[in-house]
């Protein structure tokens, strides 16, 4: 037969292999550097896994752990794993993945014979090193979606076979590792002995699954205690059971039955009844005059402090925002990158001695004429805005430095509250997969970057990588620094962001890289069915992101 011709992208050369060759065989024929642990390949800016064969002539990028769908591959494949060891060790109880938190993944087991102990740890992991050592191969097989419903209905996995019955699909993918049948929406690794880099310990009432550190796949991230971003995940992990919409297909139940637009209602008073508590815990610190609030990209910040501030308005206070980008230095005294270019994210970036001097003014009931930064001259201007301050002034800061200490380092302790607003997604696909929050926050960041700044979803997705390298050098870090915790996502609001998405990711071309992530997306979200969500009220923290909120942005 001809052969047929494989441009590679990671080293710009045109290859020739006979049809059927597996990207595995590929792989060991093409000289590239594979000490990233190669897991998978973009096909056409397709993920496919190693097995794929070539058929046609295609385009191929090898990725591994240090790209975002390689570690995906990888910590999809590691969460099998686990499940496995804690069915070989223990039967069949109840294993779930649950959120990411503390640079691993929090995971639940519950059953009779399960016992959260140093022993259960040690003996879980030393099965996950066995099965890793003996390299078993995860298996992928396309039948049809009646079939796998059966599959999963007689293993007892009856979330998955829920997720099935709500599919359209005439065919669907189940794996295999060995005797287990698994689901997930994406590719796993070949086999488990690619999985040698992980680790397993005991974190609150569950399990926590260390994975590579992307700077050193070598070794796993080191942990990192985050036990009040834990306690805000398992608050509201709570309010998904309390309305019965866990997983995509309760969530799905729930439409067929008529219930979101009382979930809804239930997800907006659960939001206002949180933010009615917030402010009352900053009335009962007496001596609070300046609340910082931060957090990472598309958080909904901006609506959570307008409505923090009709809150405080109710006991007596005369909230006055202040924007932290009017604090921007100078453009030829802003920081910039390794590449060169500014970095607006830099705390340098920012004129804390400024910022601190004026809010001490303003705290001791000083005039200030505040500054304006303009971004088209990139310099600070001064026209005459004078704030008074009056007896019950509450100064609201909202910022992704506002949890840093070098922000506001000369204000006292006793006069600042720190609040942390973030979308920590409280649903999940089923018990094996999670819906990452990033993912939550890219969505509502498409939507918005749409209707508000015009910009493409091709260029959300292209500017999304600097967006998060930011967020973990300048936000992450200082999470835990905060008084308070606020979950801004809503039980019902994927369903909503799939109806204004979904276009938008259906538009890039299938010659950009980023089309691979378009795929996951549109995969991810083509579980929900379809809702139109009308009721949502003008307050919403959605509104920011889809337009016709009551308040002026």
């Amino acid at each position: 037969m001809k052969p047929v011709a494989i441009y590679c992208e990671n080293n710009d050369n045109f290859y020739q292999f006979d049809p059927g060759t597996t990207l595995d065989e590929a792989l060991q024929k093409i000289d590239i550097d594979k000490s990233g642990k190669i897991v998978g390949a973009r096909v056409n800016n397709k993920i496919k896994d190693l097995s794929y064969t070539v058929y046609k002539p295609e385009n191929i990028k090898f990725i591994d752990l240090h790209d975002p769908d390689g570690n995906r591959m990888y910590l999809r494949s590691l969460t099998f794993v686990l499940e496995k060891a804690v069915l070989d060790l223990f039967g069949k109880i109840k294993f779930k993945v649950k959120h990411s938190v503390a640079n691993g993944l929090f995971c639940e087991v519950e059953g009779e014979r399960f016992k959260l102990d140093s022993k259960t740890i040690e003996s879980l992991k030393n099965k996950m090193e066995s099965i890793v050592k003996d390299n078993i191969p995860f298996f992928r097989h396309e039948i049809q979606t009646e079939k796998a419903i059966k599959i999963f209905d007689d293993f007892g996995y009856t979330d998955k076979a829920e997720l099935f019955r709500s599919r359209k699909n005439l065919y669907s993918s189940v794996y295999y590792l060995g005797n287990l049948p698994g689901y997930f929406y994406g590719h796993l690794v070949p086999s488990t002995s690619y999985l040698e880099v992980f680790d397993l310990m005991a974190y609150q009432d569950g399990i926590l699954l260390m994975y590579p550190d992307t700077s050193d796949i070598t070794k796993v991230k080191p942990f990192v205690k985050q036990d009040k971003m834990f306690n805000i995940f398992k608050e509201h992990k709570c309010n998904a059971k309390l309305l019965n919409v866990e997983n995509v297909a309760l969530v799905n139940k729930a439409i067929d039955n008529g219930c979101m637009k009382e979930i809804i209602k239930l997800s907006e008073a659960l939001h206002e009844k949180k933010i009615s508590q917030i402010a009352d815990k900053i009335h009962d610190r007496k001596n609070c005059k300046l609340v910082l609030i931060s957090g990472p990209s598309s958080s909904g910040k901006t609506t959570f402090s307008k409505r923090l501030s009709l809150q405080l308005r109710l006991l007596g206070y005369k909230p006055i925002e202040i924007s932290l980008d009017d604090y921007f230095v100078n453009r030829e005294f802003t920081p910039k990158d390794e590449n060169g270019d500014y970095d607006f994210e830099d705390i340098k970036a920012i004129d804390t001695d400024l910022f601190n001097e004026n809010l001490l003014k303003l705290m001791n009931n000083e005039s200030v004429d505040m500054p304006r930064f303009n971004f088209s001259s990139g310099s600070r201007e001064y026209k005459g805005d004078v704030i008074v301050p009056q007896e019950g002034n509450i100064f609201i800061v909202e910022g992704i430095h506002g949890l840093n200490p070098r922000l506001s380092t000369k204000i006292p302790e006793k006069n600042k509250f720190k609040i942390y607003v973030s979308a920590l997604t409280q649903i999940s696909v089923d018990n094996l997969n999670r819906i990452p929050t990033t993912d939550n926050r890219l969505l509502r960041r498409i939507v918005r970057d749409h209707n508000f700044r015009n910009n493409s979803a091709l260029d959300t997705l292209k500017r999304w990588p600097s967006v998060r390298r930011g967020e973990e050098k300048n936000i992450f870090p200082y999470q835990e620094e905060a008084d308070e915790m606020f979950n801004s996502s809503l039980l019902y609001e994927l369903l909503v962001l799939k109806n204004a998405a979904v276009p938008l990711l259906k538009e890039i071309p299938e010659k950009e890289k980023e089309y691979a992530e378009a795929v996951r997306l549109l995969k991810f979200l083509s579980y929900f069915n379809f809702y139109d969500a009308k009721d949502i009220p003008p307050t919403s923290i959605l509104k920011e992101f889809l337009g016709g909120s009551s308040f002026s942005y």
